[in-house]
């Protein structure tokens, strides 16, 4: 297959596939690094909500397809001169937008929804940038392809090094980037950078220029028939086999997120995943890799299925972290081996990224905006298991129209145990193995997507149903937010008699617990029990306490609410509307029915609601603000505390829940409060006796004046002490904060 545009006679000084792999790595590097970098800077002003992320992402996909579709249209519509030459303009006009940074007045609106703000704040931000940034993967190798090198005809593996780029900048900014430089200084150098892209472009296409011997004109010079566009079939195909992939990814992510561990940037094992699979199926090493991930899914989804979903409970967290994150990199490398396989002739190259970009776009605005109101957990990712089956080659050999018998028999069968079966509660090991015997089957239908797929899907449908019969759960709905869950579970009492207890779970943390019997129903449990550190601290003030104003940020079940006075004025502040829908029905919980009915409710980021809050008006703060296991980190910045601060009286009380499996947050504020000369004391909780619902847990409490603090000091009913000194920990602010420097 020779090239139409083979017309460069003279050896160039140095290879250009150099040149262009070279700019394509530095223009991918600057991408991932613009998505997590201007994500901090916004965070101060939104708040580290999934609303936010989700918003970034599809204004980021939706430039790239933006990108892309211009590169298609440029080098279909006009001669390479006038490509360059448009190009070019582009770049100019480009810088006047750098250095990066958000507009002047940026400020949210605080009574609607800030989505349409915030996609307008992004376009004039970084929008043109980000925008020529994108263009480039398809453009420069477009370009390549008519530069009468020996590999033009087949420029596709200069892909794998735009995704080398993205892989590193991926992995270098949390570990790299973000402890060591803050944001002022990250985006001077990211705009440095973008100047020296800039720069490379042009050199790329001033050896285009040399490369032709053709004026401006709309059509190459060639003696060639033209290359036939692909079928619409063909199209369909890869927009399906680049869809899925991108759905699956989002899924995963949100899955292991909330379901098997809230650990902090776990969220790049699948990104990193996601990558490496492109650089791999558009490697030398391809023909040899595919084949090996087609034979190897099936056995892996056997193991996958098994435990991974019917069985979790069996396997220690990083186990079942593995498998999902292997099922998942056998998957994509099967839809992107395919993908890669069935790529067309270079003249129809920027079509192909075209169909890819879009696929991505449909991926995340199905995982971010249909999803979420569609369902009520994450069920999009198990969908997007089968459906990746479904891509597997193969799909209509054989006799394909009759796989779906067996899989749709037993999908009735199933269907018809469970409504003719009064009580399933007493079959559930029965169904559970006989679920792992059916997972073993799979493994049969290896050779047959249409039935390998199909009869998953059953079993997930199945093992989806079985989960929610054994959780008792009550009540779930999914938000922007995350998943709630009410659910009924059985202790025993102190007098060891089973006592049925009310729930609420975030994902798979636990957000609050009630006790239904008369006599606990308005016991705060959990972290906020009477013997653990907060109810210490209300022991303690409880005879001048009578008249404070107390805010609480992060309402949960509302347990601290059962800690109001007469006479208090109390204030919730919870970003969820759905919390506050549970927490205030007492079909769920009554511990704000007949604790504190009055209790103000301010739904929205903590963060923006206080600084509307008059100064100096609260006698104590109580901070209890988590997604699943983690804490905003914009909650915990120098900034934050001195907004904390400006809204509490001179004697007022700052009270931080810092309970965390993964992260010393400890280190963070012991360092705010030797930085900002103020008085902290810290108790690490762990219960003495097995009281009902009375678990570890940890809390600080910091005031201006050390002698606030001293009755809590020297009090009986806990251990409290000075917070630890801390060395070699930069102080947390809105510009600057490290993940891994407090990992515990």
């Amino acid at each position: 297959m020779n090239n139409t545009t083979q017309t460069a006679t003279q050896t160039p000084r140095f290879s250009p596939v150099i040149l262009f792999a070279g700019t394509l790595f530095a223009s991918a590097l600057l991408m991932f690094m613009l998505q997590p970098m201007f994500g901090k800077i916004l965070l101060p002003l939104l708040g580290g909500t999934p609303a936010v992320w989700n918003t970034c992402m599809v204004f980021y996909q939706t430039l790239l397809f933006g990108g892309y579709w211009y590169a298609h249209w440029v080098t279909t519509r006009t001669g390479h001169q006038r490509q360059i030459q448009i190009h070019t303009a582009l770049l100019i006009f480009s810088l006047f937008a750098l250095p990066v940074a958000l507009p002047a007045n940026a400020n949210p609106p605080v009574d609607s929804n800030p989505t349409f703000w915030l996609l307008w704040t992004l376009f004039l931000a970084i929008g043109l940038p980000f925008f020529v940034v994108s263009t480039t993967a398809p453009l420069l190798q477009k370009w390549f392809s008519h530069l009468g090198h020996r590999s033009s005809n087949d420029p596709y593996y200069l892909y794998a090094a735009s995704n080398a780029g993205s892989l590193l900048a991926l992995l270098s900014y949390p570990f790299l980037i973000e402890p060591n430089i803050g944001l002022a200084h990250q985006r001077l150098f990211w705009s440095i950078g973008y100047g020296v892209l800039c720069v490379l472009i042009l050199i790329c296409a001033m050896a285009l220029w040399r490369s032709q011997t053709d004026n401006d004109e709309p059509a190459e010079i060639s003696d060639i028939e033209p290359i036939e566009a692909p079928p619409m079939r063909q199209q369909l195909h890869w927009l399906a086999l680049a869809l899925v992939p991108s759905s699956l990814l989002l899924g995963l992510t949100q899955y292991i997120s909330t379901d098997i561990a809230a650990v902090p940037l776990l969220w790049i094992l699948p990104l990193t995943l996601y990558l490496l699979s492109f650089i791999l199926v558009f490697s030398k090493w391809a023909d040899r890799i595919h084949p090996a991930m087609v034979i190897a899914q099936p056995a892996v989804l056997l193991v996958f299925i098994a435990y991974s979903f019917i069985n979790p409970a069996v396997l220690p967290f990083w186990l079942d972290l593995i498998l999902h994150c292997l099922a998942f990199f056998l998957a994509v490398m099967v839809c992107h081996g395919e993908l890669a396989k069935n790529r067309p002739h270079a003249e129809h190259l920027t079509r192909y990224y075209l169909i890819m970009s879009f696929a991505g776009m449909l991926g995340g605005l199905f995982n971010t905006f249909v999803a979420p109101f569609v369902f009520n957990a994450v069920y999009e990712y198990p969908i997007m298991i089968v459906a990746a089956l479904l891509l597997r080659p193969g799909f209509f050999n054989g006799r394909w129209f009759l796989q779906p018998i067996f899989p749709l028999l037993l999908l009735v069968l199933g269907f018809g145990i469970y409504l003719s079966t009064e009580s399933l509660w007493d079959y559930l090991d029965i169904i559970g193995g006989a679920l792992i015997l059916l997972a073993g089957l799979t493994y049969s239908a290896r050779q047959n997507p249409l039935g390998l797929g199909l009869l998953t899907g059953v079993i997930l449908i199945f093992t989806i149903g079985l989960h929610g019969l054994a959780s008792s759960t009550l009540y779930q709905e999914r938000t922007f937010f995350g998943v709630l869950s009410v659910r009924d579970t059985v202790m025993a009492d102190e007098n060891q008699k089973p006592e049925k207890v009310r729930e609420l779970y975030h994902g798979t943390t636990k957000h609050g617990a009630e006790r239904l019997t008369p006599a606990n129903i308005t016991t705060p449990l959990t972290y906020y029990s009477r013997p653990g550190p907060i109810g210490q601290l209300f022991s303690e003030f409880d005879a001048e306490s009578q008249n404070w104003r107390i805010g609480a940020v992060g309402l949960g079940a509302g347990a601290l609410a059962c800690y109001h006075k007469d006479g208090q004025d109390w204030r919730f502040y919870e970003i969820d509307p759905l919390v506050v829908k549970i927490a205030q029905d007492p079909q769920w919980f009554q511990y704000l029915e007949r604790c504190n009915k009055s209790a103000a409710m301010i739904v929205g980021d903590a963060r923006l609601s206080l600084t509307q809050e008059a100064d100096t008006s609260f006698d104590l703060l109580i901070m209890d603000a988590f997604s699943s296991d983690a804490v905003p980190t914009h909650l915990l910045t120098r900034e934050a505390m001195q907004l904390y601060f400006s809204k509490l009286k001179e004697d007022g009380l700052l009270a931080f829940h810092i309970t965390n499996r993964h992260l010393a947050l400890k280190k963070v504020l012991a360092d705010h409060v030797e930085s900002m000369h103020l008085s902290g004391l810290l108790q690490e909780f762990r219960p003495e006796n097995a009281a009902p619902l009375v678990v570890a847990t940890d809390w600080v409490v910091i005031a201006k004046h050390p002698e606030r603090l001293e009755r809590l000091r020297q009090s009986r009913l806990g251990h409290w002490q000075k917070l630890p000194i801390t060395f070699g920990l930069q102080t947390w602010t809105d510009d600057f904060t490290h993940i891994i420097g407090i990992w515990k």
